[in-house]
């Protein structure tokens, strides 16, 4: 077994595919393929995948993944359509309008998500910012990025988990998580930058992160409430959920968590109004998505 390879772990039924992305003697450092989840386990429970696609791991979550793209094509298309009815109505006539999604900031753990996130948002039209970073610079990169970025949205996410071995009510102490404390920091100075839940939307979290805590510091959006995995994209699509409501408008907080792969069990948040605007009249401009160099 060598880093690089596809492995799923016995133990556990073979419920989640990671990428090997270390060995150290008899124990492999993995990391999910689908999921924000770092993990390690004794090499002997690993069995190498040769064909992904064919697991039955894979299989199902691909089924999730299209049917919750499915449902953000079609609320996006909705909305068009809402809003050039809303504008002629207002104008009485047709009038060509512009519309100003919230714009995102998203700070990645995970290189891979990092490019799957950014092609989502490039194609949902989403404004947005990336940048792959270890979840312990996430504050320092943070405090940098936000005056020169200036985001609606921010998304602090990447690898995180339950430490093995600990006791129930370990669950909650920051301690007993592999990345939640560094979250929790990068919540912080996002807070200490704008203070106003509806000024400047935090989504943050990986697989079984301290919901609670990051909630505490200032999150509108974290994971995870039943301590489960949760999918790379789920983040995003809460991200471009609030992009796409209006600054007028609450975010529905039972569709965007019901929107998402994981469910209620995966991520959950507070009341937050969207930041999604209408102008007239329509100039030459676009959105633009771009990855960032640190």
């Amino acid at each position: 077994m060598k880093q690089g390879d596809l492995v799923v772990r016995n133990s556990y039924g073979g419920d989640v595919l990671f990428k090997v992305e270390d060995v150290r003697s008899q124990t492999a450092i993995l990391k999910g393929t689908d999921y924000r989840l770092l993990a390690d386990a004794p090499i002997p429970d690993l069995s190498v995948v040769r064909d992904p696609e064919s697991t039955r791991a894979v299989q199902q979550v691909r089924i999730k993944v299209n049917d919750s793209l499915k449902r953000m094509h079609s609320e996006r298309e909705r909305q068009a359509l809402e809003n050039e009815d809303n504008i002629r109505h207002a104008m009485q006539q047709s009038q060509p309008f512009f519309e100003v999604p919230g714009k995102v900031l998203h700070l990645d753990g995970d290189g891979n998500y990092l490019k799957k996130s950014m092609q989502l948002y490039n194609t949902m039209h989403v404004p947005s910012h990336g940048l792959h970073v270890h979840e312990s610079q996430m504050a320092d990169v943070l405090y940098r990025l936000l005056p020169q970025i200036q985001p609606d949205i921010v998304v602090i996410t990447g690898h995180d988990g339950v430490l093995k071995n600990r006791a129930q009510m370990d669950l909650f102490s920051l301690s007993s998580y592999k990345n939640s404390q560094h979250f929790v920091n990068a919540v912080r100075v996002a807070r200490d930058y704008e203070k106003n839940r509806d000024g400047l939307i935090v989504i943050a979290g990986a697989c079984q992160s301290h919901f609670e805590a990051l909630l505490q510091v200032g999150s509108n959006f974290a994971s995870s409430p039943g301590r489960i995995l949760i999918h790379a994209l789920d983040p995003v699509y809460i991200a471009i959920k609030a992009s796409y409501t209006s600054i007028k408008d609450t975010i529905n907080l039972s569709d965007v968590i019901h929107g998402t792969i994981s469910g209620i069990d995966g991520v959950g948040g507070i009341e937050t109004m969207g930041r999604f605007r209408v102008g007239l009249p329509k100039p030459k401009i676009t959105a633009s998505t771009s990855v960032l160099k640190r």
